[in-house]
């Protein structure tokens, strides 16, 4: 007899810690249920949940090292251009021989998975790939049947300082949510009935969660905007349309098994500003001894945190502090910057001149190093000879001046807490001749979140405002196997790169090359255990 077919849910930018109260209130129904009567484990990313790339992870199968791949910022040592690029990998699907549909999981490609139904990139937070459907028509009768995406304008909302926008953020993700769960509901047991292995990925939980944390985190510094209490029933509301999405699907088909899984944790963000802005600027000011970065004078809570009034964005108020030639990317590369995430195209090299950082490409071929773009932690390139088209470091340098940044960096304090910046610094340990496009020589985990910094000799740079109040900073991820013949208890951690290979293990398979191990014999009993 083979194996009950099988749903994996990846439940995107989910976090326990904001979860506990509600599943303690009993506000999150099937999550309890999946708690007390399925198998349950915590998941370790490890260092590769600072590539930004947990769901190719999953669509893969593949750990970083295994697929070449450490971040979403492609560098090109000829032309000292950085872009962002899209997902370059062979789904895990792709060749199982099981009938599979997907709905909306990020970075999966379907162009290279020819035997699989779905759609990818209708509301997903960071898609990683183009707009697509197996059939053609199905984009059209999903719109035609649902309306388009609900939250489109809030995928990358910016919102806290405003209450009112917060609100409006807040009803538009709850809306996408329950909209993702009517079309789940009509694609997996209407459209495409005879799927083995469904996979569905809710982005709402991210989106929500970049935004809004300060709502929810009591310690942040702008939890006490009036944007803070909506924020807090915003994510809440979020929450508990999921939970609904959970339930309904695990009804709707008692004859599955589920896999319902995230695989690392959200916390607040402590990179956006100092990744983004203060570490070019500081480079920058190492190399030529001027500044660029010249903040105006913001409005500020009591302890020095800047304030952004209106409806003015982050990225158009770091650039009143540059130089006029630096603040407009342009507006094609810029509009292609904002499409990336809620398109119907994703180009092959996505412009990042939105992010602070990329502006000061202009100066990397003539610095002896230089901060990337980057969406988590800092990532620092030395301008290496014969790696580098111009690069001015001699081999024979290299570690030097590694050190002499890592020394420039450790001096740095936060002008608002007196704090050191710098949590660890972490060198590239693989040769440095053959580095690859994704990768950077240092890598800069932040102490805090610092806003801003003070070197005893470059000087001050900000304090700026925040930008996004949430991020991956979270412990670890979750998952929940139930169904038929699941096992239920408590297993410990797990490798959240086991998390495939089980799946394929469940479904009766051994798959290809992937970086996992499957724990499908630990937690597989008889079938009269199921998930009733």
């Amino acid at each position: 007899m083979p194996p009950p077919r099988l749903m994996m849910i990846g439940l995107d930018g989910f976090e326990l810690g904001i979860a506990e109260p509600l599943l303690a209130a009993g506000r999150l129904p099937a999550l309890r249920r999946l708690r007390e009567r399925g198998a349950a484990m915590l998941l370790d990313h490890g260092p590769a949940r600072r590539t930004g790339l947990a769901w190719e992870h999953v669509s893969s199968g593949l750990a970083p090292d295994d697929a070449r791949r450490w971040a979403a910022v492609h560098f090109d040592p000829a032309t000292y251009e950085a872009t962002q690029r899209p997902v370059a990998t062979r789904p895990f699907a792709a060749g199982l021989g099981r009938r599979t549909v997907v709905f909306d999981p990020p970075y999966f490609d379907l162009d290279r998975a020819g035997e699989v139904r779905g759609l990818v990139n209708w509301g997903a937070h960071d898609p990683g790939v183009a707009q697509s459907a197996r059939p053609l028509g199905l984009i059209a009768e999903i719109e035609s049947r649902f309306g388009p995406y609900p939250a489109k304008e809030w995928i990358y909302g910016f919102v806290w300082p405003s209450a009112e926008r917060t609100r409006s953020m807040s009803d538009a993700l709850v809306r996408a949510v329950e909209a993702r769960t009517d079309i789940a509901s009509w694609l997996f047991a209407e459209r495409f009935p005879d799927w083995e292995l469904g996979y569905m990925v809710v982005g709402e939980y991210h989106s929500a969660i970049e935004a809004l944390w300060h709502g929810v985190d009591p310690d942040h510094p702008l939890h006490g905007m009036p944007s803070a209490d909506p924020a807090r029933r915003g994510v809440e509301r979020v929450y508990e349309a999921a939970d609904r999405l959970l339930g309904r699907l695990i009804a709707r088909f008692p004859d599955a098994r589920f896999a319902i899984f995230n695989l690392h944790g959200m916390g607040a963000n402590n990179a956006d500003v100092a990744a983004m802005a203060l570490l070019p600027e500081l480079l920058h000011r190492h190399a030529f001894g001027t500044p660029c970065l010249r903040p105006p004078v913001w409005d500020s809570t009591p302890d020095g945190v800047p304030l952004i009034a209106g409806a003015g964005s982050w990225e158009s108020e770091i650039g009143r502090a540059l130089p006029r030639a630096m603040r407009s990317p342009g507006r094609l590369r810029r509009r292609l910057a904002g499409l990336f995430g809620h398109a119907r195209a994703v180009p092959e090299a996505i412009s990042l001149d939105w992010m602070p950082a990329a502006r000061y490409g202009r100066f990397w071929p003539d610095m002896p190093a230089f901060a990337l773009p980057a969406f988590y932690d800092g990532q620092i390139r030395i301008n290496l000879q014969g790696r580098e088209a111009r690069g001015l470091i001699a081999p024979d340098a290299y570690d030097m001046v590694c050190a002499e940044i890592e020394t420039l960096l450790r001096q740095c304090r936060d002008p608002l807490t007196g704090r050191p910046v710098i949590a660890s610094i972490e060198r590239n340990r693989r040769p440095a001749r053959d580095r690859a496009p994704s990768e950077a020589d240092l890598l800069v985990l932040w102490e805090g979140a610092p806003l801003g910094l003070v070197h005893p000799r470059i000087g001050r740079i900000g304090p700026l405002p925040y930008r996004r109040t949430g991020g991956h900073t979270g412990g670890d991820g979750v998952a929940w196997f139930a169904g038929p013949g699941i096992r239920p208890g408590d297993y410990g951690t797990k490798s959240a790169f086991d998390v495939v290979p089980t799946v394929i293990g469940l479904l009766g398979d051994r798959g290809g090359t992937l970086s996992g191990t499957s724990f499908q014999r630990q937690i597989e009993a008889e079938p009269d255990l199921a998930l009733a």
